[in-house]
């Protein structure tokens, strides 16, 4: 009679933690992958500017266990200058995600850190956070918005 009433309390138990590590084991596993940028926005003095990433413009976040890269250029087969590349070591915990940039063209940038909020939404991942580097004048809030690229 008591096995009856204790079955029940156990699969509930049982589903209750597959649940929890399904959902931090999405987080991890939801950051890892391959990111295609969609849009990017920079707030600076107050003015607002997107880059529409569905034109001429290519960029693809790579992320790892332990690593990002990040690698921009033009479609255009005429222009070859409009290229940018960097990564890097990364933390993640709950939303909060930081990229410790280790490698980048322009050496103002190696070195920093960078905190960002991110979220999630099927396929979808938003990144909102400051790039803030003294070196090279810049001091904005950026938000991308990135696709999860099918294998």
């Amino acid at each position: 009679m008591k096995i009856k009433y204790l079955l029940p309390v156990v699969v509930l138990s049982l589903a209750s933690c597959s649940l929890k590590d399904e959902k931090t084991n999405h987080s991890k596993a939801g950051l890892e992958g391959t990111w295609r940028l969609l849009s990017a926005a920079t707030i600076e003095n107050g003015k607002t500017r997107v880059i529409d990433f569905s034109g001429d413009l290519k960029m693809l976040k790579i992320i790892n266990g332990t690593h990002f890269a990040f690698l921009k250029h033009s479609l255009n087969p005429k222009d070859s200058t409009n290229f940018d590349a960097g990564g890097g070591r990364y933390t993640f915990a709950g939303d909060d995600y930081t990229e410790y940039l280790d490698f980048y063209k322009d050496k103002n940038w190696e070195g920093k850190t960078f905190k960002f909020k991110v979220t999630f939404s099927g396929d979808t991942l938003i990144q909102k956070g400051v790039e803030k580097v003294e070196k090279a004048n810049v001091d904005r809030i950026i938000i991308e918005k990135y696709i999860k690229e099918k294998p």
